[in-house]
């Protein structure tokens, strides 16, 4: 079962194909049993990246950058 488009958000916020299975391993580390957060997690990160709030470079940390 499918619950977002992550897809459709990915090519909004112009990540490529590449880039958006490295993003998908990333998020799946944090949510490897929960279907729902991972894709949930996953649309919100193409969004703040579509949206020039999070750089795709700070997506695919493993931990997050420090807020200033």
């Amino acid at each position: 079962m499918r619950y977002f488009d992550s897809e459709k958000m990915a090519v909004e916020a112009h990540i490529p194909t590449e880039r958006l299975a490295e993003l998908r391993e990333v998020i799946r580390q944090e949510f490897p049993r929960d279907e729902m957060m991972y894709e949930l997690h996953l649309l919100r990160a193409c969004m703040a990246t579509r949206d020039g709030v999070l750089t795709l470079e700070e997506a695919l940390r493993h931990e997050p950058a420090p807020r200033t």
